[in-house]
């Protein structure tokens, strides 16, 4: 008989918590339970606000049967102090409640993105390496959430792997960083207006290499892979598809998405899209999408952050690979895939 392993997700309503909850229950030999401060969908969820330790603790007596633990919470805040404050204690409240428990857990996949090499801070040396970029001076809350793992196993804990996406695209409503959700939404109001779908940013980003991103679906099978591998025991791993022009990604979306593509525009959509809610409220009735208010269904500030990063965006992706792993997909196909889920599911408009 197969082994059975239990797993936690943490942050399961999230981008690439949903992802992982879709591939666990899709997995032979895995039983999933979602962890998340809102509710949850799934039959077996608890509610917990990781923030509180004690609330945390008893919350977890349901999983105490935990085996694998997927970090994917996140919380974030308006500095970078309080964001590595904050969420430094609730992997270490999930932790302590875990053990409180005597979960029999065996190891912990955890979560990073590109600002662990400090992309957040201005521009580094590309293309970003697991083992060479050396440590920024903090506050960084991956720095602290690493380091409470090594600890944790160097105590005989348990074993972790830590894997490194960067630009994450999936289906997940109302996830502020979600660049499927940003871009659908800016076609569909550049649609209702009759403008050409043009790139929101400079045009020597639109021409550069300045971007990368991982499909959620992807990424929650590389998580089973990190969960589960001898080769990724102790291990951080950059997983991103490979690097692209956005010039020939955009062209590529606006053909997908039946738009005509005109030449790049540096409007900032944080403050270019705050005049739409009126026209997204009227789609949003027209086409009965989900209730969600305008300022909560698009993270227009990350789309900011992402079409306007004009240095070299560029993980290495060998060290995955020589230990194992080596599954991609193209950029493309993943951007138009979640905004097609996202119609579908009327998170977005047509």
């Amino acid at each position: 008989m197969a082994e059975l392993r239990t797993a936690l997700v943490a942050g399961a309503n999230g981008i690439i918590g949903k992802a992982l909850m879709q591939e666990l229950a899709a997995s032979e030999g895995w039983h999933a339970r979602a962890l998340s401060r809102r509710p949850h969908g799934s039959s077996e969820a608890i509610a917990a606000d990781l923030t509180d330790p004690e609330a945390t603790r008893a919350a977890l007596a349901q999983a105490r049967d935990t085996t694998h633990l997927f970090y994917a919470a996140l919380a974030p805040q308006p500095s970078l102090a309080d964001e590595d404050r904050v969420n430094g204690a609730m992997l270490r409240n999930l932790l302590d409640g875990l053990e409180a428990v005597g979960a029999p857990l065996e190891r912990v996949v955890l979560y990073q993105g590109a600002k662990v090499y400090g992309v957040h801070l201005g521009p580094v040396p590309a293309p970003f390496y697991e083992d060479e970029n050396p440590r920024h001076i903090g506050p960084n809350f991956y720095f602290t959430q690493e380091d409470e793992l090594r600890s944790r196993a160097d105590r005989g804990g348990a074993a972790w792997s830590i894997l490194r996406p960067d630009v994450v695209v999936g289906d997940a409503a109302g996830n502020a960083m979600n660049i499927a959700t940003v871009i659908g939404a800016y076609a569909a109001l550049c649609r209702v207006e009759g403008a050409a779908f043009r790139f929101p940013g400079p045009a020597h980003v639109y021409e550069g290499v300045f971007a990368q991103v991982t499909d959620s679906g992807a990424l929650s099978r590389a998580s089973l892979w990190a969960a589960t591998s001898d080769a990724a025991r102790g291990e951080a791993f950059n997983y991103v598809h490979e690097p692209f022009r956005w010039r020939r990604v955009w062209e590529k979306l606006g053909a997908a998405l039946d738009l005509p593509v005109g030449p790049p525009v540096p409007m900032r959509l944080a403050i270019h899209m705050a005049s739409k809610k009126p026209v997204w409220t009227r789609l949003a009735a027209e086409q009965g999408l989900s209730d969600l208010p305008f300022e909560r269904a698009v993270g227009w500030s990350f789309g900011d952050f992402v079409f306007h990063s004009d240095f070299d965006l560029v993980s290495d992706m060998g060290k995955i690979r020589r230990a194992g792993f080596g599954e991609s997909m193209d950029s493309v196909e993943a951007l138009v895939a979640a905004i097609r889920r996202l119609q579908e599911a009327k998170v977005l408009p047509r």
